[in-house]
């Protein structure tokens, strides 16, 4: 039985290059996954603001780059759209 060394090294290498051609293109999918979820839940908070604010007259308009905003960063940037627009 020959068993033949360069056959061998060339599966190893092709099963490392398909394990870090998958690695690259899960990255930006990752990536944009993370973006939806963030959005998502920043329209959560945002709904969650205007239905607490409408008793103060406290309204910011859910829209994707302020959910954006919120979903990224959370508490703070529902400060941060508050005092966009209330104060600029």
């Amino acid at each position: 039985m020959h068993v033949d060394i360069w056959a061998i090294a060339a599966y190893a290498f092709g099963l490392l290059m398909l394990y870090a051609i998958a690695k690259i293109l899960v990255a930006p999918l990752r990536l944009i996954l993370k973006l939806i979820y963030n959005g998502i839940i920043g329209g959560i908070l945002l709904l969650g603001l205007n239905a607490i604010g409408s008793f103060f007259g406290l309204h910011i308009a859910i829209n994707p780059l302020n959910a954006l905003i919120a979903g990224f960063l959370g508490v703070p940037g529902i400060l941060l759209l508050i005092f966009v627009k209330y104060f600029l």
